[in-house]
This record gives C-alpha cells, structure tokens and sequence, in this order.
C-alpha cells in the first residue's frame, strides 16, 4: 500500500533577515507518495518547507497552536490577559488545565512531528539526483537537523526531560502515541541539542548565501538556540531542584539532577561570551535610531526594532506570522471612529507588568526619588504623540519603554491618519466594557508592542523570537551566576538601558548607582528583562526557570475598575485570582502517550 504525505506550506514563512523571492515562495498544497517525495530537488523542498513550518508563530496566541505552534504564552503569564474565554491561556491561570487539554497534546504532537519529519528527510535527501549539488543537500540536512534540535529545545521548555529519538527514523505522521521509549534526563536532553545545533552550525553560512536562500537557517540563528538551552539548564528549575526529586523513570533512573552544579552557568555564559564576539556587531546590533543631536531617541530605538523589517537586531523570527490578527487584538474598540483604527484591544496588559516599567529617570516606581505620583492629572505629551493629553500621573514621565508596551486611558492612537484619535477605556468610553460588547481590555490598558502605525490589517512583518535584546540580558544573568563582578555585566545591560533612553548603572554624572553585589544585580537584571522583553514569551518562561511562579502568577492579578467611569475607573482592582501550584512548572506529558507507553512516566503532580 502506498503512503502519502501531505505538502501544505505557505510562503516566506521564517526566519530571515531580508525576504526576497525564492526558496520560501507560495506554493500549492500537494499530495505525494514517500517515493515521489525525494525523486525531484522540487518535491524534496517542499517536505523541507513542511519541517519549518512548526517554527512558533506567536502572534496567532488568540487561537493557540491551530497548527502554528502559537503558545499560550503572553495571556498565561503576570504580563497580560486575554479577553474572550476561548483563549486557552485563561484556563492555564485558573488551574482549569490536565494531561488530557487540546492543547497540551498539541505542542507535544506538533514538535514531535516536526522532529520526525526533519530525520525522515535527513534519511532520505540523498536519493535526490536531479538538478542538485552534493553542497545543497549538504546544506538542506544541516537545516533539518537544526530544526529537529531547535524542536527538542521547544519540547523541554515546556515538558521537562522528554524522549530522545535520536536517528531512529519514524514515519512523520506516525501518532506519538506508537513510540515505546523511556524519557532521556535533562541533562541527556540538553547535551544532545547543543552537540546537534553546534554540528549543524558547523555545515551552515552565518547570513544567506543568495536571494533564493532567504529565509533558511543560518549559522547565528542555530547557536542562538544552543544558547537557550544552556541558559536553561543552569537555571534553578533544572539545577539541583529537589521538586524534582521524584521525577524518575519506572527503572528507576533520576530524570532531573538533584546536584546544584555551577559549571552550568559558566558553560552558558562562556558561550554566550564566545557567540558575541563572533557575531556581534559583525552580523547582528541593537538597532538604535538617533535624535537630530546625535542622541539615543529611546522611544523609536525600541519602536521600530519592531517595525523595521528584517533589522540588523533580528536573530531569529517567524515571517508568514499573524501580526493581522495580533493587531486586531491590540487596537482598542474606538466605537465610531473608522474600520482601520478600530479592533477589539482583547489583550490586556496587567497592571503588575504596568508597575514594572521604570520611570524616565530609570528608578523603579518604588524607588525613593523616583518621582512616581499615583494622584493627579497633567497635561502630557507621551514620547511618539503627536499632542499633550490629560493623563493620570501615574503614566506621566515613565520611561520610553512604558511608551512603546502600553496603550493607557486617554493616550493617543498611533494611526493618526483619520486625525488624533484618543482612547477611553472607562466603562462608558469609546473603547470600554460597556461600549465594545465583547471586545475590551479586561484590565483597562491594552498591549502596543509591536503595533503598526498604520492600518491593523497587515499581514507582512515577521513575529520576533529571539533578538539582540534578548542575547545581551540573558548573557548577564548567566555572567553574574557564574562570574559576579564581571566588567561585561555592567557593560552589556548598560546598553540595553542606553538604547532604551535611561540612565546607566555607574558612578558618572546622571548616573543611578550600581547594583553592590551578585544578589543586587540579580534583581536589577530581572528587572531589565520584564521591561525589556515585556510582551515577547519570555516572562511565562523566566518565572518558571526562576522558579517564583508560585508568587508572580499564584493570587490576584490587578487591572483598573474597567466597570467603573471616572474617578473610579483609576482604581487598581484585581481582576482574577490565578492558580499555580508545583506541578504547574511543567506541563503534563499528554495521557494518551503516558497510557500508551509503559516506559513513560509521568511529570509530578499530574
């Protein structure tokens, strides 16, 4: 009996720094037999095209997973909620979540394909001989075995120690279900993504090697995910956590150490240190845009990292990404004003994310000489305004970043092409509970990063999943475990508060004082981070690493009284009480593979 399998791929749909026509162009959904499949370089392309088609795409988070691998990231963290019910993130904060959840088997089925489908095209490329080089199936099965390893690194993010397939080939729609293994530790998990990242590194050109081959793996972007795991690995989830201490397989094999190992951090912020200095600035930068002066402009550096396509701080992103429907999300209502300024702003961004940001002089809110007043109105014009508003004091003078995140009551829209329209998210306001129906901010402020200046529907700018940013704050929190007192910390997370247009940590005029130990600095880089890479995916997954989720995502999460219309409106009110408890750390491996599978074991608590 013959067995097919199914093409279906859509054009430009990751990772790039420019997109131009070529490998990643539109093409038809087909319906091939396995031997048909790699007769032809054409055919054989596409089954590649399908491996990268399970890269998250995470603006489609409003409809979790659909086949996009978009996680439940954003909405399920202290960072924001999602309005409507259907969101799947709403039941991970209530606790309302199992082994048997949709979505649950999903990243699990989805990665495991992806991982599967990347070894049987690895196995059988060769059998290519028509209109092909020895260098380009070379070059397409070191794009594969990145993609299967950066697949595992998406799977242990989620689940903890899973099962190591290795060169096992396995029939890519073959149900995870068949597979009778036992879960590799940790550590197995995390050695065998770096040593396969680092040889497909190893065979792949660090940018494009011409216009058809934008949009493949390149050489930065395969590391940067070995990059990731180490971090991961040090990090007290997996380092010595004794939670986990019952986590064995049935033979009684430990799956996580129970061994505080501080090599961890040195192994991770030695590479970090050694991806630098061969990437930095030559292939990648922080992008930063500069006033008339010469100035860092804080506002548009961090703006248009965002807006600028295929900018040189993109490391990795998905390009066929949802930002249409992200933008819908968050638009606010604007009830009478035209269809392209108007949408639902469904995702709401909590007041605990709110209070995170920095003031303009780069003090946390709750610093003495901060300068934060939480009564009161000013005249106000917000960095990127075009006009001065009445706005509650507690959004007067914060920093730039808070600018770029956060749509607030009052504040002006950035589609300033249908005039200044101007956001109300009172009760009875042009964008409130009482006046969008169905379509509201659940918290009364809605998130902006990545938002347009133009109309919301567009379809043509890539979702970023790993940036510069991102690369310099996760090498000093692993230099400051390793190394505290290292120059490069200091150096590196400065120039993330330089290009966000706040004082440096320092000892110079106009600057705030340096963190005076390793614990101190510890909180000033996780205070970076949140504001830094607000709304990105990565707050879910630092609170677990951390291990504080049982405190920043367990109880009230707070927004504004969205019910209310002034002055009672401005009062900080919780919104939902979430649930979070140990087993949460992880997911559940799905029951069907549990039940399936003799040999496996199940994740604690569940």
């Amino acid at each position: 009996m013959k067995k097919y399998i199914f093409i279906a791929f859509v054009a430009c749909l990751t990772l790039a720094t420019s997109c131009k026509k070529g490998f990643l162009d539109q093409v038809p959904n087909d319906r091939l037999t396995l031997e048909e499949t790699f007769t032809n370089r054409a055919t054989a392309e596409k089954f590649l095209a399908n491996v990268y088609s399970l890269i998250p795409d995470e603006f489609g988070q409003r409809n979790p997973n659909t086949g996009r691998s978009a996680g439940v990231w954003t909405g399920a963290s202290d960072e924001a909620e999602f309005v409507w019910g259907f969101n799947q993130a709403n039941n991970v904060n209530i606790g309302s979540w199992d082994a048997n959840s949709g979505f649950v088997n999903d990243y699990w089925n989805n990665f495991y394909r992806g991982i599967r489908s990347a070894s049987f095209f690895m196995a059988n490329i060769d059998k290519v001989t028509q209109d092909i080089t020895p260098q380009l199936i070379t070059q397409y099965k070191n794009e594969a075995r990145a993609l299967r390893a950066m697949y595992y690194f998406y799977l242990v993010r989620i689940y903890g120690p899973v099962i190591i397939l290795g060169e096992n080939v396995i029939e890519p729609d073959a149900p995870t279900e068949s597979v009778r293994l036992p879960r590799n530790s940790f550590d197995e998990c995390i050695n065998y993504i770096a040593s396969e990242l680092q040889a497909a590194a190893d065979n792949l050109p660090v940018t494009p090697l011409n216009d058809r081959n934008y949009a493949r793996i390149t050489k930065g972007q395969a590391l940067a995910y070995r990059l990731q795991a180490y971090l991961l690995a040090a990090s007290p989830l997996y380092n010595g956590n004794t939670d986990l201490a019952n986590l064995k397989n049935k033979d009684g094999k430990q799956l996580v150490s129970q061994t505080y190992d501080a090599t961890k951090w040195k192994r991770a912020s030695d590479a970090y240190k050694a991806y630098i200095t061969q990437f930095v600035p030559s292939t990648y930068s922080l992008l930063r845009k500069t006033n008339s002066d010469g100035s860092i402009n804080g506002y548009l550096s961090c703006r248009d990292v965002f807006l600028d396509k295929f900018n040189s701080e993109i490391i990795m992103s998905r390009l066929d990404a949802d930002i249409e429907g992200r933008q819908y999300e968050m638009t606010p209502y604007h009830s009478g004003k035209a269809s392209e300024v108007r949408g639902s702003a469904g995702l709401g961004a909590t007041q605990n994310q709110v209070d995170a940001f920095f003031m303009a002089n780069g003090l946390s809110i709750n610093d003495a000489g901060s300068g934060y007043v939480t009564t009161g109105f000013t005249d106000y014009r917000a960095p990127g305004s075009p006009i001065a508003t009445n706005t509650f004091n507690q959004w007067v003078n914060r920093e730039p970043r808070f600018y770029v995140n956060i749509t607030y009551h009052n504040s002006v829209w950035l589609n300033t092409a249908f005039g200044n329209v101007i956001t109300e998210f009172n009760n009875n306001g042009n964008s409130g509970k009482a006046t969008g129906g169905n379509d509201y901010t659940v918290t009364g402020y809605a998130v902006r990063k990545a938002m347009g200046l133009g109309n919301w529907r567009e379809s043509n700018r890539a979702c970023i999943l790993y940036r510069v940013g991102n690369l310099f704050l996760d090498y000093v929190e692993a230099l400051n475990e390793s190394t505290p007192g290292d120059p490069d910390i200091l150096n590196y997370l400065n120039q993330i508060r330089q290009r966000a247009g706040i004082p440096q940590y320092g000892s110079g005029a106009g600057q705030i004082a340096a963190p005076a130990d390793q614990a101190a600095m510890r909180t000033a880089i996780r205070k970076e981070r949140r504001s830094e890479l607000a709304f990105e995916n990565v707050r879910y997954f630092d609170t677990r690493r951390w291990k504080i989720a049982e405190t920043t995502d367990n109880g009230p999460i707070y927004g504004l009284n969205i019910t209310q219309n002034a002055p009672n409106f401005f009062n900080v009110v919780p919104f939902e009480t979430r649930t979070f408890n140990k087993r949460h750390y992880l997911f559940p491996i799905p029951a069907k593979d549990v039940n399936s599978d003799d040999l496996m074991v199940q994740n604690p608590g569940w």
